[in-house]
């Protein structure tokens, strides 16, 4: 109060405001606010001697009187309504409806702004703002798991895949094998037959199983993951490299498994993957009925209130897992699908580019968007697989080569390639199947010269390895440049009375046998 009493004397001595405060020691504004406070409360310099310091403070600073308590809305059942994406209901509907029944409620911009005070007190999962059954989150957990093979003893370890709904947070978890396309596209599949349905986008990390090229304009999808999301009408929406809040629901997600799911199993030991993924759905389901903190409702509850109906039905039939490959059709109207077979195509395809669809059972070669062909597939030892319409007709030639201009060719380079050219043809079914060694035989003369490829193909001759393999590792050895091998021949036997001839058995009995 001395300060107080003090600006009151200097003001009535005439003093400037900068002055007093320099005097007292205390701000400008704040020798205004004390000198308005006086005249408001009709006090001057000099003061009356019965002010003392608490009648003085009274005087200048009375207590407010208590201001008439506000109803508060029940934030809850508002962030609901604005998560019912059915009813597409916004902010300030509701508070046009919560107005209506509370006239002396806040405005509008009191009214969000308490609304997102009480958002940041919540759980991260409830302060989320997807839609029901708009965003399904994924990803692999920083964490793994690990498993014995029991007949081995040799450890395993398990990636774990996190799926996460973007309304509710109901969370989904699956142990596999790796994170490769089948890993990856098998456990989405479990996601959405658990969830029963399927959300309307699926928000994924740039993981390169499921994302060619990561960009947040316009990312490359994989071809499977693709066909994936348009059997189960989904959309795949991928998250921006190094921008955690565009999946901060899987981020959330992870650390709630991670937590509540792995970490309580750190210490068993199982013998399966089958046997790990049944005790992580036990602890899924726990971690899923769980009420989150200070609020009495789930992650199961929220989403049978919010995502359930909201979310798109299964398809009505089974997604059969595809892988695609690019590949360019060979002169023999082959196409190479990665795994030592080789199916045709019709040889007016030759030397174009084309796309393969392989599934478990069939390869499909696709150009343009359209099929050109369809094959079983092929698991044994078969190396082509070949339909006969694909052929020219009579086997005749296609494009510049026919099996005699190659059997031509290779009788340039020596007289013993092409007789080894000509067996080549003359081994397989088809002449065409051989096209692609004898044009590898036609590459080593580019490489080593004509008199090498020939004398390395008279030692295959001789030694009867016919086939391009055989002329290359010749080739590589430098095995062309020996002598050739000398001819076997069998010795005539040696002459000695013990030994019998022909005669002996063409006679019948021999002579000494009774």
């Amino acid at each position: 109060m001395r300060k107080i009493t003090e600006v009151l004397r200097l003001d009535a001595q005439g003093h400037s405001h900068r002055d007093i405060a320099t005097s007292v020691g205390i701000a400008r504004s704040t020798v205004a606010e004390y000198l308005r406070r006086a005249a408001e409360a009709g006090l001057a310099w000099p003061l009356p001697e019965a002010a003392d310091a608490a009648t003085l403070e009274t005087a200048l600073f009375p207590t407010p009187e208590p201001v008439e308590h506000r109803p508060i809305p029940d934030w809850r059942a508002v962030h609901k309504e604005l998560k019912n994406r059915r009813h597409h209901v916004t902010l300030r509907l509701l508070w046009i409806e919560w107005k209506a029944d509370h006239p002396d409620g806040w405005r509008y911009s009191q009214f969000c702004h308490h609304y997102r005070t009480w958002l940041g007190t919540q759980d991260v999962v409830m302060r989320l703002s997807y839609a029901g059954g708009e965003r399904m989150f994924v990803d692999f957990a920083g964490d793994r798991m690990t498993w014995v093979d029991p007949e081995s003893g040799e450890v395993h370890h398990a990636e774990i895949f996190v799926a996460v709904l973007g309304a509710s947070g109901k969370v989904f978890a699956r142990a596999t094998r790796g994170q490769d396309l089948d890993s990856w596209l098998g456990a989405h599949v479990a996601a959405w037959e658990y969830y029963g349905g399927v959300a309307a986008v699926t928000v994924p990390d740039n993981l390169r199983s499921g994302v060619t090229k990561a960009c947040w304009y316009d990312p490359e999808i994989n071809p499977s993951y693709l066909e994936a999301a348009r059997h189960f009408d989904t959309v795949v929406l991928p998250a921006r490299p190094r921008r955690p809040r565009d999946k901060a629901a899987a981020e959330a997600g992870v650390l709630a498994v991670e937590r509540w799911v792995l970490a309580p199993l750190r210490n068993r030991t199982f013998h399966s993957l089958a046997e790990l993924n049944e005790a992580i759905a036990a602890k899924l389901a726990e971690l899923n009925a769980r009420e989150f903190r200070g609020e009495p409702t789930s992650r199961d509850d929220l989403f049978a209130e919010l995502e359930r109906d909201a979310l798109r039905p299964l398809p009505t039939t089974r997604f059969e897992l595809a892988t695609w490959r690019k590949a360019t059709v060979h002169i023999d109207y082959h196409v190479d699908a990665g795994d030592g077979h080789y199916y045709s195509v019709p040889f007016r395809y030759v030397r174009q580019k084309v796309e393969m669809r392989i599934t478990a059972e069939t390869v499909e070669i696709i150009k343009g968007g359209v099929r050109i062909a369809s094959h079983q597939r092929e698991r044994g030892r078969r190396r082509y697989i070949t339909d006969p319409a694909h052929m020219p007709p009579s086997h005749r030639a296609h494009l510049e080569w026919t099996p005699q201009r190659l059997v031509s060719w290779a009788g340039t380079v020596s007289g013993p390639t092409g007789e080894l050219v000509e067996r080549i043809l003359e081994s397989r079914p088809h002449p065409e199947h051989a096209y692609r060694a004898c044009l590898g035989i036609m590459s080593l003369a580019r490489r080593y010269g004509n008199d090498r490829v020939g004398a390395a193909s008279a030692r295959a001759l001789a030694v009867g390895a016919i086939s391009y393999s055989s002329v290359k590792s010749i080739l590589a050895e430098n095995l062309d440049r020996l002598p050739l091998p000398e001819p076997l021949f069998a010795p005539p036997p040696p002459t000695h009375p013990n030994l019998r001839g022909a005669d002996y058995y063409a006679g019948g009995e021999a002579e000494g046998c009774s």
